[in-house]
């Protein structure tokens, strides 16, 4: 299984970020995601799976009740 490893997009989600997990499997996210869009941009690409970081106190991204939220 390939799977692509991001983290620290902090709400913004460069296209050469995108062009680079073309391709995956599956999407690890590990963590200070910083806006909801980001996930749902990722899960255009593959299963995402993430962990909160410290930046992600707020919005839909606070309200995952675990510290690993996986689509």
């Amino acid at each position: 299984m390939l799977v692509g490893v991001i983290s620290d997009t902090h709400g913004l989600l460069r296209p050469e970020a995108v062009a680079a997990l073309r391709g995956v499997e599956h999407i690890l996210h590990a963590g200070d995601v910083g806006d909801i869009a980001i996930l749902d941009a990722l899960r255009e690409i593959a299963p995402v799976t993430a962990i909160r970081g410290n930046v992600d106190v707020s919005g839909l991204v606070r309200s995952c009740r675990r510290r690993m939220w996986s689509s």
